[in-house]
């Protein structure tokens, strides 16, 4: 897998938290979600139209959970990644 995270970590070093299973991948892609939201309610497009977006990079979740995921408490997402 390519690193997706290349502000937080150095390539190798992703390499080597995810082949060791130490990056989730479902809180990895949580974190993608919220960072491309984030994004794009900075150049002002509305959340629901955000979302929407979203969701067609990602089918297998319904809009609800992405809002949920991306809208959701701010102090649970202290650690970006929630290292395992």
């Amino acid at each position: 897998m390519k690193n997706p995270i290349p502000e937080l970590v150095d390539d190798s070093t992703f390499d080597l938290l995810f082949t060791n299973q130490l990056i989730g991948e479902i809180k990895l892609r949580d974190y993608l979600l919220r960072r491309r939201f984030k994004e794009m309610r900075a150049k002002k497009i509305r959340a629901e139209e955000c979302i929407t977006s979203l969701q067609k990079d990602y089918p297998e979740l319904q809009f609800d959970t992405i809002r949920k995921i991306v809208q959701g408490n701010p102090l649970k997402h202290k650690d970006p990644l929630h290292f395992n």
